[in-house]
C-alpha cells in the first residue's frame, strides 16, 4: 500500500470539498461551523478505526492459542501411535501363548452344550418312541415339542463341532448317526400334516382345532427355517434337513387335492346326451361348495399371511384350466362348443360361480392369475363352433331346397290368410334365431359373427333356390302339362322370397349392433339376392300368362284388328283369369306383378303399334286413333278394377295415347308435337317415330325423316326430371334399323 499516494488523494479530495463549500458568497461566515462538523466526523472515524483494530488483534491472539493447543495434541497422538505399533508387534507372540486357553475355551463350550442337552442325549431313543406315539395319538403339539428338543440338541452339538478350527468329519458323522431316528420323527410328522391338509375341507368342518394345531406346527417350523438360514449367513452352518419348507408342502398338498377333486368330478360319459353340460354343472357345484367352506371356515383358521381364499381360488382356477385344455384336446362337437364357451365366458366368472352372492370373487382382481383359457384357444373354439354351424346350415338348406322341389311336384301349396306359402322361410329363421339366442348367452362378438354367417348362408340358399326355380321353370315350359299347379307354386316362391326379406329385417333389428358397420354389405347382398329372385320369379308368372296371349298380341294393328275388338277383349279376359290366382300373392308382390303386367301389356301393344303391319291415310288413321284410345281406356279400366291404387298417377299406357295423337295432327304441327313428345319421353328413338308414322301413308317418308331429324337435333340435351314411366318401355322395344345412322 503506497501511503504517499493516499495522502495526495486525501489532500486533493479535501481541496475539492473546500472548493465546493466556498463557491457561494456568505459561506466564509460559516467557516467555524464547517470546521466543527469536520472535526466531529474525524473523531467518529478515528473511533471506528480503533475499534476495528482492537477486534482484529483479539482474533489473531485467539488463533495463535488454538494453533498452539493443536500442536500439543498432534504431538500426543504421534506418541500414542508409536506406542500402539510397539504393542502390535507383541500380538502374534501373545496369540501363540493363548492357544492353550482357546482350546480349553472350546472344550468348555462343548461341555456346556453337552451338559445343557445331556437329558436329550441319553434319552434319544425313548424321546423318539414317545414322539412317534404322540403322532399316532394325534397329540401333534406334544410330538412337535419333543421333535424340536431333539433337533435343537443335535443342531447345537453340530454347531459346536462346526466352530472348531480343526473339524473332525468322523465326529459329525457319528453325531448324525446317533440322532438318525430324529429324521424319522420329522418325516412321520410331515406325513401326518400332509394327511390332515389333504382332507382339509372335511376336517375343517368337523374338527377345526386339528387344522389350527397343524398350522401352529407349520408356523413354528417356518420360523426355525428362517433362523437356520440367518445363522447360515452369519456362520456358514446349516442344520440337517433345513429348510423344511412345510408351508410350501402344505400348498403343494392342497393343490394336488384340488386337482384330484376336479378330475374326480368329471364322469365324461360321451355316449350320454348332454354329458358335457352335466360334467360342467357337477364341477361348478363342487367348486362353489368348496369355496364356500374355505371362505366361511378356513379363513378363521389360517393366518392372514396365507391369504388362503385367494390361494385356493388360484388352485381351482389352474385345475379347471387344465381340465378344459384336456377336454378340448380330446375333442368336442356340435352344441358342446356352445356349452363349453358359455361356461367359460359366463358361468365361471359370473354370478353362478365366482360372483355368487356367497363368494363375490372377482377373478380379474386376483394378482398373478392367468385367464381360464388363452384368447387364441377361445378364438379357435368360436371358429370351430361357427364351422359346425356353417356345416349344419349347408346340410339343412340343401335338404330344404330338395324338399321345396318335391313340393313343386305335388298338389296345391298351403295357404294362410289366402296367401300361398311354405314353412321353409319361417323354419330357416327360427333355426337362425335359436343359434343367435344361444350365442347371445356367450358374447356379443360371437353373436355378431354367427349373425353374419347366418346371413351369408341364407344368401347361398337363395342362390341354390334360384337354380332350382330356373330348372323348374324350364322343365315346365318344355311341357306345360307336367306340372298342373305351376302358377300356384311360383306364387308360393314369390311369397317366400318376400317373407325371407321381411324375416331378415326382423333378425337384423333384433341382433345387429347399432355400433357395427362392418359386414353390412353381406346383409345388403341377402336382400338384393331375394329381391332379384322375387322379381325374376314374378316374371315367370307373367311369362306363362303372356305365352297364352302371344297370338292375340300378334293380331293387334292388323286389318282384322281394325274391324273387331276381339284381341283386346281376349287379352283382358285371359289376364283376369290369371289374376284370380295372383290374389294369393302377398300385397307387395301382387302390386309388383300388376305393375309389371301393365308395363308388359303396354310394351306388347306398343311393339305391335310400331311393327309396320298397316299403313292408312289420315282419314282412316283417325278411326285407328279412336280405336287405340278406346282400347287403352278399356285396358286401364281393367287394371283399375283389378288393382285400383297401382300406377294410378303414372300409367305406362299414357305413352300409347300420346303416340296415337301424333297420327291425327296436321303435318305443319308435327314438329311441335315431336318436341313435346321428346321432352316427355327422352328414351324414344328415331326408329320408333319413323315406324309410328308408317301408319300414315300420306306423309312422305323423306319428309317425316327430315322432321324427326330436326326434332332430335333441336331438343334439349338435359334429361327431364319428369321422365314418365312409359319412357323406359322404349328401351325394351328394339327393331332392326330402317337405315344406317
Amino acid at each position: 500500500m503506497d501511503l504517499k499516494s493516499l495522502d495526495k488523494e486525501a489532500e486533493a479530495a479535501a481541496l475539492t470539498e473546500i472548493r465546493n463549500m466556498f463557491q457561494r458568497s456568505g459561506q466564509l461566515e460559516k467557516i467555524e461551523q464547517f470546521r466543527h462538523r469536520i472535526q466531529r466526523k474525524k473523531n467518529s472515524d478515528e473511533s471506528l478505526l480503533k475499534s476495528a483494530l482492537t477486534q482484529q488483534l483479539n482474533s489473531v491472539g485467539s488463533g495463535l492459542q488454538l494453533l498452539q493447543s493443536s500442536l500439543v495434541m498432534a504431538k500426543e497422538v504421534e506418541d500414542r501411535m508409536i506406542n500402539m505399533q510397539e504393542l502390535i508387534q507383541e500380538v502374534p507372540k501373545l496369540s501363540n501363548d493363548l492357544e492353550t486357553v482357546r482350546e480349553e475355551n472350546a472344550k468348555h463350550s462343548q461341555y456346556v452344550t453337552a451338559m445343557e442337552n445331556l437329558k436329550h442325549i441319553f434319552t434319544v431313543q425313548s424321546s423318539v418312541e414317545k414322539a412317534m406315539g404322540w403322532i399316532e395319538e394325534d397329540k401333534l403339539l406334544l410330538a412337535h415339542q419333543c421333535l424340536s428338543d431333539l433337533e435343537n440338541s443335535r443342531d447345537d452339538l453340530l454347531f459346536e463341532l462346526h466352530k472348531l478350527t480343526k473339524q473332525n468329519t468322523h465326529d459329525k458323522i457319528t453325531l448324525k448317526c446317533y440322532f438318525d431316528k430324529v429324521d424319522n420323527v420329522s418325516n412321520a410328522l410331515q406325513e401326518k400334516l400332509r394327511f390332515i391338509f389333504k382332507r382339509l375341507l372335511n376336517t375343517v368342518r368337523k374338527e377345526p382345532t386339528i387344522v389350527v394345531t397343524a398350522l401352529r406346527i407349520v408356523e413354528r417350523e417356518e420360523k426355525a427355517d428362517q433362523f437356520a438360514l440367518q445363522q447360515q449367513k452369519l456362520t456358514g452352518f446349516l442344520p440337517p434337513a433345513r429348510p423344511k419348507e412345510w408351508r410350501s408342502m402344505i400348498f403343494r398338498t392342497l393343490n394336488d387335492t384340488v386337482q384330484e377333486r376336479i378330475e374326480g368330478s368329471n364322469i365324461e360319459k360321451r355316449d350320454e346326451k348332454l354329458w358335457l353340460v352335466k360334467d360342467l354343472e357337477i364341477m361348478r357345484q363342487l367348486i362353489l361348495e368348496d369355496l364356500k367352506v374355505i371362505k366361511t371356515v378356513c379363513i378363521p383358521c389360517f393366518p392372514p399371511s396365507y391369504n388362503i381364499l385367494q390361494e385356493f381360488v388360484k388352485m381351482y382356477h389352474r385345475a379347471v384350466a387344465g381340465f378344459l385344455e384336456q377336454l378340448i384336446q380330446r375333442g368336442i362337437e356340435g352344441n358342446e362348443y356352445v356349452s363349453l364357451l358359455s361356461w367359460i365366458i359366463n358361468t365361471y366368472p359370473g354370478k353362478e360361480l365366482m360372483l355368487h352372492p356367497d363368494l363375490k370373487i372377482d377373478i380379474s382382481q386376483i394378482e398373478n392369475i392367468q385367464p381360464i383359457m388363452k384368447a387364441e384357444t377361445l378364438k379357435s373354439l368360436e371358429g370351430a363352433y361357427l364351422k359346425t354351424m356353417e356345416k349344419n346350415y349347408t346340410d339343412w338348406m340343401d335338404k330344404t331346397v330338395e324338399t321345396e322341389k318335391l313340393d313343386w311336384q305335388s298338389g296345391m301349396p298351403d295357404q294362410d290368410d289366402q296367401f300361398f306359402h311354405t314353412a321353409s322361410p319361417v323354419i330357416i329363421f327360427q333355426m337362425i334365431d335359436q343359434h343367435l339366442q344361444v350365442t347371445n348367452t356367450i358374447s356379443q362378438d360371437l353373436t355378431f359373427d354367427a349373425l353374419v354367417l347366418s346371413i351369408q348362408q341364407v344368401t347361398l340358399y337363395g342362390q341354390k333356390y334360384r337354380l332350382a326355380i330356373i330348372d323348374f321353370k324350364e322343365r315346365h315350359f318344355k311341357d306345360r302339362s307336367q306340372v298342373p299347379f305351376f302358377t300356384q307354386h311360383i306364387i308360393t316362391i314369390v311369397n317366400n322370397c318376400q317373407q325371407i326379406m321381411e324375416l331378415a329385417q326382423q333378425i337384423k333389428q333384433l341382433y345387429w349392433p347399432k355400433t357395427r358397420t362392418d359386414h353390412y354389405e353381406d346383409f345388403e347382398k341377402l336382400i338384393e339376392t331375394f329381391q332379384s329372385l322375387r322379381d325374376e320369379t314374378a316374371s315367370y308368372l307373367l311369362e306363362e300368362a303372356f305365352l297364352d296371349l302371344e297370338i292375340h298380341f300378334n293380331e293387334l294393328f292388323t286389318v282384322k284388328w281394325i274391324a273387331t275388338s276381339i284381341a283386346v277383349d281376349t287379352i283382358c279376359v285371359t289376364l283376369q283369369d290369371y289374376f284370380q290366382d295372383y290374389n294369393h300373392l302377398r300385397v307387395l308382390n301382387f302390386e309388383y306383378v300388376i305393375k309389371e303386367a301393365q308395363k308388359m301389356v303396354a310394351k306388347r301393344y306398343l311393339k305391335a303399334m310400331l311393327s309396320k303391319k298397316i299403313s292408312k291415310p289420315k282419314v282412316e288413321c283417325e278411326v285407328i286413333v279412336k280405336k287405340i284410345i278406346k282400347e287403352i281406356k278399356q285396358i286401364k279400366h281393367f287394371f283399375d278394377k283389378i288393382a285400383p291404387n297401382v300406377l294410378k298417377n303414372d300409367s305406362p299406357f299414357d305413352v300409347i295415347i300420346d303416340l296415337a295423337q301424333l297420327l291425327n295432327c296436321d303435318v305443319e304441327m308435327i314438329i311441335l308435337d315431336l318436341h313435346t313428345l321428346l321432352t316427355n319421353y327422352p328414351s324414344i328413338s328415331e326408329d320408333h317415330l319413323i315406324r309410328l308414322f308408317y301408319i300414315r301413308n300420306e306423309i312422305k317418308s323423306n319428309d317425316i325423316k327430315e322432321k324427326i331429324n330436326d326434332a332430335f337435333k333441336s331438343r334439349k340435351t338435359t334429361v327431364s326430371t319428369h321422365d314418365k314411366l312409359g319412357s323406359t318401355i322404349f328401351k325394351e322395344i328394339v327393331f332392326d334399323k330402317l337405315w344406317p345412322v
